[in-house]
């Protein structure tokens, strides 16, 4: 009888240590590198209390994971960021005494990221792009195509405004090289390269790992997600104009880098930060789990 029941519990602890540990577990975001989160176009790491990425570093933090946000210019050439980038890369590693990061960049921020790892595989372990503009934005070039050297301009001084709120004033900045690093044009020779990662069709996915690193993408489906929000009519607006399933500002197939974990989440560019201050699809699963989500995805990659 005795040894019955020694023999159902050990079936019952192996059982229960197969399962997956929940959201919520002690340590379920603690990653073996630091995870560096980059920013998009007219991006900032914080203004005041408000964050680009909001509430999400702190919840990453609380599930164990070492957590850094970076703020490159916001409005600039891939390349330009890229290089930025690299210079905290290697401040973070110099830091921290571990030889890898993993980056996750949202929108123009994963394109950048990309940059790096292309540049310096050795210093990145993975690169998650969050929305990336990975194969162009229509809205982008439409942009470059209005009342020539309007729009850059207007850029240039959104980005300075935000620079100088977040403070970061001392980055340049350059509307136009921005637009036309996601322009489809600038995109194509950007990936003629710079290919790692990137689907060879349509709508698949791209490889898994390239020089070590590991590339995954997600993206969301939606422009209008919350009428609270104030974004929202924009990326209606906008999202009318790209003429496929898109997030308000980039076609969601086009979002595709090497592993796709969903392109259709209900989340519109801004959501998938969780901006407006966490105004968001009050029906999707939140912008903050799928972070963690992804840093525990890590975590069982051993990254």
């Amino acid at each position: 009888m005795k040894n019955r029941f020694w023999k159902c519990a050990s079936v019952v602890l192996a059982a229960a240590l197969a399962v997956p540990a929940p959201s919520w577990a002690l340590g379920y975001t603690q990653t073996k590198y630091p995870i560096v989160l980059v920013h998009g176009l007219l991006g900032f790491d914080n203004i005041g209390p408000v964050e680009y990425f909001y509430g999400i570093p702190s919840s990453l933090r609380s599930g164990g994971a070492t957590v850094y946000t970076t703020s490159v210019s916001a409005a600039n050439s891939t390349e330009v960021r890229g290089e930025q980038l690299l210079f905290q890369v290697k401040q973070i590693i110099a830091a921290t005494r571990l030889e890898k990061v993993n980056l996750i960049g949202h929108s123009h921020g994963g394109p950048t990221s990309r940059y790096v790892a292309s540049v310096r595989p050795d210093l990145i372990a993975s690169v998650s792009s969050v929305a990336g503009v990975n194969k162009g934005s229509k809205v982008a070039d439409i942009a470059l195509g209005l009342v020539p050297g309007v729009t850059s301009t207007l850029a240039n001084a959104v980005a300075s405004l935000l620079s100088f709120l977040s403070g970061s004033g001392g980055l340049p900045q350059n509307g136009r090289a921005a637009l036309t690093s996601l322009s489809t044009a600038g995109t194509a020779a950007f990936n003629a390269r710079h290919p790692a990662g990137l689907p060879t069709t349509a709508c698949g996915e791209g490889a898994y790992v390239v020089n070590g690193v590991h590339y995954f993408s997600w993206s969301g489906g939606k422009s209008w997600t919350n009428a609270l929000d104030a974004l929202d009519p924009i990326f209606l607006l906008t999202g009318a104009a790209i003429g496929e399933k898109n997030d308000g500002l980039v076609a969601s197939c086009k979002s595709h880098l090497g592993r796709t974990i969903r392109d259709d989440y209900g989340m519109n560019h801004a959501d998938e930060v969780n901006q407006l201050i966490g105004i968001v699809n009050l029906f999707e699963t939140s912008p903050v789990t799928v972070f963690r989500q992804q840093a525990n995805r890590l975590q069982a990659l051993g990254l």
